[in-house]
């Protein structure tokens, strides 16, 4: 079983890495303004139009800098693979961030107020529930860094996500940690083996949690990564700012090989 298992993924990921703009072709993206409460909230839809029937919804979350070319090509895969991707906004009116000092007090400003913080996701999984593309009953999520934090706690929160994709993720949460039956979501964390945020204490004590819990989860180490390791941009970005941040060519295809599998798998798709 695990043979044939991995022999999909090899599979998976040469396409993956063989993938080009030519397979995006009918990929739609528009501009999305939602509310949570007061607040504006700005994001995107991404579907491909050519396919008419309706299909399962992935909200896309995004890293501390806000959302940034990297979130669109994630979406833009993901609707590739058949599903409508929602890039989710956190911070309100589109906020993005250009260094890490701003970046940490917007992503801070939600990640310290849980409650607040899935509200506004919500509030995203609402809007893509309502598009005409969608399968409400099947919406799943994925994010990046501050992204992997947010949808890993709206798991934890009980929310109705048929499955939740966390990468280069802090495991950390000021929620109540996961109990049994509250847990609905299936869990994938793709995280880097050496990625200095996230701390040793910190993966032992999300296992423990996620034991005790009994969800259906795996956590997966890539040998050598950092954090962002997904982002094309971040060696730049690491450069610029002295952060441990780096793309890794293959931990992205083999994380992503992954989450195509996870999904797949959790939607029946």
């Amino acid at each position: 079983m695990k043979t044939k298992y991995a022999f999909r993924l090899k599979l998976l990921a040469a396409a993956l890495m063989g993938m080009g703009a030519t397979a995006w072709a009918e990929i739609k993206e528009h501009p999305v303004s939602y509310r949570d409460g007061d607040t504006v909230m700005r994001g995107f839809v991404v579907y491909d139009d050519a396919v008419a029937a309706k299909r399962p919804g992935v909200i896309v979350v995004h890293e501390w800098w806000g959302i940034t070319k990297h979130v669109h090509t994630e979406a833009r895969k993901l609707a590739g693979d058949g599903y409508t991707a929602f890039i989710a906004d956190m911070y309100g009116d589109g906020k993005t961030a250009d260094n890490p000092k701003d970046a940490g007090a917007l992503s801070g400003g939600v990640r310290g107020n849980p409650k607040a913080m899935l509200s506004r996701f919500e509030a995203a999984m609402a809007a893509l529930s309502q598009h005409a593309s969608v399968d409400a009953s099947k919406i799943g999520a994925a994010g990046f860094c501050f992204g992997g934090s947010v949808v890993l706690d709206a798991a934890r929160a009980g929310l109705d996500l048929k499955g939740v994709a966390a990468f280069h993720a802090g495991l950390a949460t000021a929620l109540p940690p996961a109990s049994i039956g509250k847990l609905k979501s299936k869990i994938l964390v793709l995280n880097g083996a050496v990625d200095p945020f996230i701390k040793p204490e910190s993966v032992v004590d999300f296992k423990k949690e996620m034991a005790q819990a009994s969800p259906d989860y795996r956590y997966i180490d890539y040998p050598g990564a950092v954090h962002a390791f997904t982002n094309p941009e971040a060696t730049e970005k690491g450069r610029q700012f002295n952060l441990p941040l780096a793309y890794n060519l293959a931990a992205d295809i083999q994380s992503k090989a992954e989450s195509a599998l996870f999904f797949s798998a959790v939607f029946k798709h």
